[in-house]
């Protein structure tokens, strides 16, 4: 029972740390200026909330064996609800290795890439053209991963990630 609540307590500081960043303003000055505290956090009846996007996972390099997906993610952070993320790979063919997105149930199964309690959202074809999209529809925790050759490119090829869509903020901080 201590471990759960412990891991509970670990997902509590992550999601309210990633919260934390989502909200960040790198501009904030300390100071008094109260002119602009209206602007900041007032009445916003002219502004318009944020909309979601398209984001294809590893930027320009999409999702091959070898990347580093976990730094991707964490230098790409914070994702927000209702955002895609776009899987671009190529169709297996006799110069590249198929691939494959799995979505994992909890951090446990995604931790010992367990595959058998793993969803398969997109097959080795699924990755061309415009690639396989998911749309962050939750307020949770996803987990990602390659599954081909049995786990091999997630143990070895670094193809895994996981996000914590945000909520997206209702203004734009100036």
């Amino acid at each position: 029972m201590a471990a759960k609540f412990a891991q509970e307590l670990v997902i509590l500081v992550i999601i309210a740390s990633m919260f934390a960043v989502s909200m960040a303003n790198k501009d904030w000055s300390f100071g008094s200026n109260d002119t602009d505290w209206w602007s900041r956090f007032g009445n916003h009846h002219n502004t318009t909330q944020q909309q979601p996007k398209n984001i294809i996972v590893g930027g320009l390099e999409h999702w091959h064996f070898g990347y580093n997906y976990t730094d991707w993610a964490i230098k790409n952070a914070p994702f927000y609800v209702n955002d895609t993320l776009v899987f671009k790979y190529d169709a297996p063919n006799a110069n590249t290795f198929p691939h494959s997105v799995y979505m994992f149930q909890n951090f446990m199964s995604f931790l010992k890439c367990d595959l058998k309690r793993a969803k398969k959202l997109a097959n080795p074809t699924q990755g061309g053209g415009e690639g396989f999209k998911f749309v962050l529809k939750r307020w949770q925790p996803h987990y990602f991963a390659c599954g081909e050759r049995n786990g091999f490119h997630y143990n070895n090829g670094t193809m895994k990630f996981s996000v914590m869509p945000m909520l997206r903020p209702f203004w734009q901080w100036p």
